[in-house]
């Protein structure tokens, strides 16, 4: 089993960057995919980005494409999302999780779930 525990958000003015910490406990996080959620005010919880277990492999929603970069560390347990040009679009909470399956988009193939971290970016 997994816990994860994010950090990071805040306030930022659009343009500006943000990077997002996701810290997990147990001796296998090696061995799951994570991913990046995150849910408008008034949406559904939506898809970001996703990082293979050995980091090599990373996949981003069209929308942050090219703005938003995940990373990991599993000696130290850590996930982390850099958010670069941030748009007024991109308030939301953010979540992490982690999945037993390859990378996906598909929200209810992970498995845990951190408790989301707020991101409000003004213009």
């Amino acid at each position: 089993q997994v816990q994860l525990v994010v950090s990071g958000g805040g306030l930022v003015q659009a343009v500006g960057s943000l990077i997002l910490s996701c810290a997990a406990s147990g001796r296998t996080f090696s061995s799951y995919a994570m991913g990046w959620f995150r849910q408008p005010p008034g949406k559904e919880r939506e898809f970001v980005a996703t990082i293979s277990w050995g980091g090599r492999n990373t996949y981003y929603a069209d929308s942050v494409k090219g703005r938003f970069t995940s990373s990991r560390d599993n000696a130290k347990n850590m996930v982390y999302l850099q958010m670069n040009s941030l748009k007024p679009e991109d308030t939301a909470v953010y979540y992490c999780a982690a999945t037993h399956s390859t990378p996906t988009s598909l929200i209810g193939s992970y498995n845990y779930w951190g408790q989301g971290t707020q991101v409000t970016v003004s213009s």
